[in-house]
């Protein structure tokens, strides 16, 4: 088999992408007109309108969310949450129309709906029939690709463990080369598996046009060795990776970027420049404006109910850090007969007596953070994200627990990734404030519209009450 029949679907990438992109319009169009016909309906302007918002509305989302991007290196549950995302945002553009424009009439209420639900599934079983088809394809040993690991390291071994795992893909791996002995802590080579050979084996296979790719998994500071290797290998065709050991750092929102041609990769950085910035932004204000409505009622409530039951404000506002350490002032429901915001702040703990019987309810019922909404709006929170900390608690902390300031690369959030880990309420030891720590980290590490979504939803269901909370 020669490397064009293993490769065919790499070569035409760019082609096949620009497909796939019509092929989705087509669809989204021939659902809707599929479904005028079936309903001997008459083409309406407004369904011209519906083809319009949703086709460029969907296209700029899926570009967004790299619908497109995912034919090699990604689960088809990754897509799938893409396309779902997407068509989301399609519901969301034309439901912003409709306060504009009367873009869905009375009587077209129920063909809308048939379509709105119709042509996402129709999507979904495309893509999916396309991702089951490459599958299938590669599994034949055709549109795979044959590869080669250089460097008995452990990134080397982790890389080899994935592509074994994964068939679907397309990739073939020929084996882990390394012509150095093992050093037992900085070389890791499983028991079960040999070496495939040395370095010079792996050029004399690619000059032989028996290798396609090769990954390179040295360590950063094996550079002479490295440019050797590249030197070798220019005198082939095969495409060649360099694979960084960054893990070597503690990472955050790691990313590759450039500045005047020079590459350079973040170690610590925020996920919310630029347009994902602008879509956590969005969603915050417009679920923040959602459900101030909902709870206007309730909060008026409980807000005559705390003037009733003891003196005191109604509205607690206490200085804590929120995005690049500035300070905000957090609002909540006063739920203590005391508002200390000082440089000594403690703790509520389990009877407190600074509590008052109306607050403990609150508290445990989270009900005391509902005024942090209109922080959202403010622009000093977000509904998902880190917890926010008293200025006196951050001092203590950052001192303690390392990579602690890092979660003020995000704004402070209503709830989080650690909230529905059970890391909620009192942290009256190290260790736990500690884990909290961490999954806000790994929130901002892994960050996508999708985890926001999710947590939300957990947070509704198990996230509001809790016996840790006093």
């Amino acid at each position: 088999m020669t490397s064009l029949d293993k490769g065919l679907i790499r070569q035409f990438d760019t082609q096949l992408k620009a497909l796939f992109r019509l092929s989705d319009m087509v669809i989204i169009s021939a659902v809707l007109g599929g479904i005028v016909e079936y309903y001997y309906l008459e083409w309406d302007t407004n369904y011209s309108l519906w083809l319009l918002l949703s086709t460029l509305s969907f296209a700029f989302f899926a570009e967004l969310l790299r619908v497109y991007d995912r034919f090699r290196g990604n689960s088809f549950s990754s897509t799938g949450r893409s396309l779902a995302l997407s068509w989301i945002g399609v519901i969301f553009v034309i439901s912003m129309a409709r306060f504009y424009y009367p873009v869905i009439d009375e009587d077209q209420e129920f063909y809308f709906m048939v379509w709105v639900n119709l042509a996402p599934l129709t999507l979904f079983i495309w893509h999916f029939t396309i991702f089951t088809g490459l599958t299938l394809i590669r599994s034949l040993g055709r549109n795979s690709r044959t590869v080669a690991i250089i460097g008995s390291t452990r990134l080397g071994h982790e890389i080899a463990q994935i592509i074994t795992a994964e068939s679907w893909l397309g990739l073939n791996l020929t084996g882990i080369f390394d012509d150095r002995r093992i050093k037992q802590k900085q070389r890791i080579l499983a028991e079960s598996q040999d070496l495939a050979g040395n370095i010079n084996d792996v050029v004399i296979r690619a000059k032989q046009g028996e290798i396609d790719i090769v990954y390179i998994t040295l360590e950063l500071k094996a550079q002479d060795r490295i440019k050797f290797i590249l030197g070798e290998l220019a005198d082939t065709t095969v495409s060649v990776f360099f694979v960084p050991d960054l893990f070597v750092f503690d990472l955050l929102r790691s990313r590759w970027s450039h500045l005047e041609g020079i590459p350079i990769v973040s170690i610590y950085d925020t996920p919310f420049y630029g347009i994902d910035g602008a879509v956590k932004r969005m969603f915050d204000i417009i679920a923040a404006s959602i459900i101030l409505i909902i709870i206007a009622i309730p909060m008026l409530i409980i807000a005559i109910s705390i003037k009733l039951t003891s003196p005191g404000p109604i509205i607690f506002k206490q200085r804590r850090y929120g995005f690049k350490g500035e300070e905000i002032l957090v609002w909540k429901f006063r739920s203590m007969t005391t508002c200390d915001n000082g440089d000594n702040v403690k703790q509520a703990t389990q009877n407190d007596a600074r509590i008052t019987k109306l607050g403990a309810f609150l508290r445990r019922t989270s009900l005391d953070e509902l005024p942090q909404f209109i922080n959202v709006l403010q622009g000093h929170m977000s509904i998902i994200g880190p917890r926010p900390h008293a200025v006196a608690h951050n001092e203590l902390y950052r001192t303690k627990i390392k990579g602690y300031m890092l979660r003020h690369k995000v704004k402070p959030g209503i709830t989080g990734l650690a909230q529905i880990k059970g890391y909620r309420g009192e942290t009256d030891t190290l260790e736990k404030m500690d884990g909290r720590i961490r999954y806000d980290l790994e929130y901002i590490s892994k960050w996508s519209l999708w985890l926001d979504i999710k947590i939300f939803f957990l947070t509704v269901f198990k996230g509001f009450i809790s016996s840790k909370a006093y």
